[in-house]
């Protein structure tokens, strides 16, 4: 934690300690301290900044913090989290604007990457918006062909039995979802595979994929509810499910569900922890399965 004060004269450098401090990431607290994560980097970043509040005849201290009490640090890491919103937000709004025809697209979209980059170092708990930066500069790099693009309707279980399924490493809340909808609502004897590139395996039909195929977000639906919609599943305790699985991936509060937002934070957890792909796949369709019991 970083606690100064500088003489009310000192306006210009009192701007330039600011944009510092949000360059940084810091969580400006309500008793004027900006706390970082403690890492070897933060903590000199708050050194410098110190250094040069002392410059300016001003008063600063570097505190290392182990608990404040009334912001446990689950409450912590979610303020960090909602702090980066705006930044993502903004940059997926300008990366989806940006036309393709527009001249000097290749530099427009290098700068942009750049800009992730700069968002993403400082976005130390992971916002659940950063994927969704990663798919919009993906899309904007590798467009879909237009026929892929266009309207798509239902399609046929019995084309897709006994099937290989691939999706990214590290599944969250949505692919692990849609892997257990898959299992129990369209191919039984489904297997699971990961990677980055559906062409290393043609074989396999893609979900949740940054690339074109397969099955992934559809306008506003994140990806259980495209397999709900294509498939035709119309379980009602699966529409409880696709609310939640929304409200969790898209992060945009239209069903005001909580129940995938904890198992996100479960998932993430295991993640941390190092489970390996496979497991926290099962594990992942296990507490789904445990949500459909629990819907009367």
């Amino acid at each position: 934690m970083l606690i100064f004060s500088l003489p009310a004269k000192k306006a210009s450098q009192r701007v330039g300690i600011w944009r510092k401090l949000r360059k940084y990431g810091t969580l400006a607290l309500r008793n004027s301290g900006y706390v970082l994560p403690n890492t070897p980097l933060n903590q000199e970043r708050f050194e410098w900044l110190a250094t040069a509040i002392r410059s300016f005849k001003g008063e600063a201290s570097v505190i290392q913090v182990q608990a404040i009490d009334d912001l446990p640090p689950d409450v912590l890491k979610e303020k960090f989290r909602e702090d980066r919103k705006p930044d993502y937000t903004a940059l997926i709004r300008e990366i989806q604007r940006l036309p393709r025809s527009a001249q000097g697209f290749s530099m427009q979209l290098a700068r942009l990457k750049r800009q992730f980059e700069e968002i993403a170092e400082i976005d130390f708990f992971e916002c659940t918006l950063r994927a969704k930066a990663e798919e919009a500069l993906y899309k904007a790099e590798h467009p879909a062909p237009a026929q892929e693009r266009a309207g798509k309707g239902t399609v046929s279980k019995k084309e897709y039995q006994n099937c290989t399924w691939m999706t990214r490493p590290r599944p969250g809340i949505d692919r692990v979802s849609s892997a257990w909808l898959i299992q129990r609502f369209i191919d039984a004897k489904a297997t699971f595979l990961f990677g980055s590139d559906p062409k290393a395996h043609p074989e396999a039909i893609p979900f949740d994929m940054y690339q074109a195929g397969g099955f992934g977000h559809e306008g506003e639906n994140c990806t259980f509810e495209t397999l709900c919609a294509r498939f035709g599943v119309g379980d009602k305790k699966v529409r409880f499910i696709a609310q939640a699985i929304h409200d969790a991936d898209l992060d945009d509060e239209k069903f005001g569900r909580t129940e995938g937002i904890t198992i996100n934070q479960v998932l993430k957890g295991w993640a941390k922890q190092g489970v390996p792909d496979d497991e926290l796949l099962v594990r992942g369709m296990d507490l789904i399965e445990g949500l459909y019991h629990s819907i009367a």
